[in-house]
């Protein structure tokens, strides 16, 4: 049976999206406008999307309150 290799992660996963997204985004920046900018910033925008998953609904600020 092959084993798996398995390591832990040094960084949260919230920080390394929040990291990915600001990298793809400062990229983006430098790049003239078209598909492939497009794309970065589509993907920067999907991190912070998921980043925010994680956090607790009451600091979403997603407007439902409970009675």
């Amino acid at each position: 049976m092959i084993k798996r290799r398995r390591f832990n992660q040094q960084l949260p996963l919230q920080d390394r999206l929040a990291s990915f997204a600001k990298t793809a985004r400062e990229l983006a920046a430098l790049l003239p406008p078209g598909a492939e900018k497009d794309e970065l910033l589509r993907k920067a925008q999907r991190a912070d999307g998921l980043n925010k998953s994680f956090e607790p609904p009451a600091q979403r600020g997603s407007g439902v309150k409970f009675h």
